[in-house]
């Protein structure tokens, strides 16, 4: 078997594609610890700082005391706790919609959703930039899978009116996750409306960001449950926890208990889980001063880099893409930021398309404005070094 696979890998290697762990000692904050070393991180998706909160992780604690650890069972034999029923009625409430359902990851849910309400006979209808999760629902669901050009209002249009029989979703990122741009889901959802479609969104970048109140996608863009039935988001992103959870009507929310197999198949969260999280809600809503500081510190960073000219993707979200070029060049260039002590995440082929890899930066109302500018300077010079060493051969 090593035989086999060993090629596979060396040429992932050989062609700067190889991924590697990075060993964390710290929560998850600005200023962290890897393998011993301390670094300053823009690589987490903890974009409100919630992740090691004193009530959130309080909040677990207690939970943990009085639940214990694992939640023993999936939610449909023994393990739906109160504090998972809980969590669900108030992101119901938090969300405007009937109900929701906790899932144990987002793919798990993305998984679920597509697959349960398109089959044999449908249609699916994707962005091209989709995250992985909701492309595998796509064709796990065996439905006719069409992908259009990247937030195409146009191009989708003309595949719904194309489309012969069965259901039609739609099927889209709220956030992409690697460019930070937002769906243009005002014109998808009158798309959908037109061609009697269903649009889904994942708004796994966008929950708790978003939004006067942390409401996401849906009250950036003042969507009715109407407008957009189908609604999915994570708990590990903007509440800084873990998990992920479905949104929508009475029927939807049945329909995937009775069906969705990744939720009936699986065993449920811890219910300490749920318990941070319902603490970690409850500060989206009394603390919106995290989400005024991020738009400042988005401002800033895309100022700074704008006066140093550093090339970045056009985005007014948390993940702020710098683009570089090359595979190679990429990880030269993370190799100079670790070299001063600052950890971004490298993005290269097959995540992003050949010749489109970028430093992935991401920001969170835990930095202060003086990290944000020594990432500024840092990325400064890196840069320019990987160019200078480019053009010397």
């Amino acid at each position: 078997m090593d035989r086999a696979l060993r090629p596979a890998l060396q040429l992932r290697r050989q062609q700067s594609q190889y991924r590697q762990r990075l060993l964390l000692d710290s929560p998850q904050q600005p200023e962290i610890s890897i393998a011993g070393r301390p670094v300053l991180a823009f690589s987490s998706n903890d974009y409100l700082g919630l992740a090691s909160h004193p009530d959130v992780v309080g909040a677990f604690q207690r939970a943990a005391d009085q639940y214990g650890v694992g939640s023993g069972a999936s939610h449909l034999i023994c393990g739906h706790s109160r504090e998972h029923h809980a969590l669900e009625e108030e992101l119901a409430e938090f969300t405007g919609r009937s109900r929701a359902l906790l899932f144990s990851t987002g793919y798990m849910a993305n998984l679920a959703l597509i697959a349960t309400l398109a089959g044999p006979g449908d249609t699916v209808f994707e962005d091209r930039l989709n995250h992985a999760s909701l492309l595998d629902g796509g064709l796990l669901s065996r439905a006719r899978f069409s992908r259009y050009a990247h937030a195409d209002v146009e191009a989708l249009g003309s595949r719904l009116s194309a489309a012969a029989g069965g259901r039609k979703l739609v099927v889209t990122d709220g956030v992409f996750s690697m460019d930070g741009d937002l769906a243009p889901l005002p014109a998808l959802a009158a798309q959908c409306r037109q061609h009697d479609a269903w649009l889904m969104v994942d708004d796994a970048h966008g929950f708790g960001v978003l939004g006067q109140n942390g409401g996401g996608c849906t009250e950036h863009f003042d969507l009715t449950d109407g407008e957009l039935p189908v609604l999915m988001a994570t708990l590990g992103k903007g509440l800084g926890t873990f998990g992920a959870f479905v949104a929508g009507s009475e029927n939807l929310i049945e329909t995937l208990i009775q069906f969705g197999r990744t939720y009936i198949y699986t065993t449920a969260l811890p219910p300490a889980v749920a318990a941070a999280t319902r603490a970690s809600l409850r500060l989206v809503q009394t603390e919106p001063w995290r989400r005024q500081k991020l738009r400042e510190l988005i401002r800033h960073f895309r100022d700074g880099a704008e006066e140093r000219g550093l090339r970045l993707m056009d985005s007014a979200t948390p993940i702020q893409p710098l683009l570089v070029g090359e595979d190679a060049e990429v990880m030269a260039v993370a190799s100079r930021l670790s070299a001063q002590g600052i950890q971004v995440g490298a993005i290269r082929t097959p995540t992003v398309p050949r010749g489109s890899a970028r430093l992935r930066i991401t920001l969170s109302a835990a930095h202060s404005k003086t990290q944000v500018t020594r990432l500024l300077d840092a990325l400064d010079v890196a840069v320019d070094e990987t160019r200078t060493a480019i053009r010397h051969g």
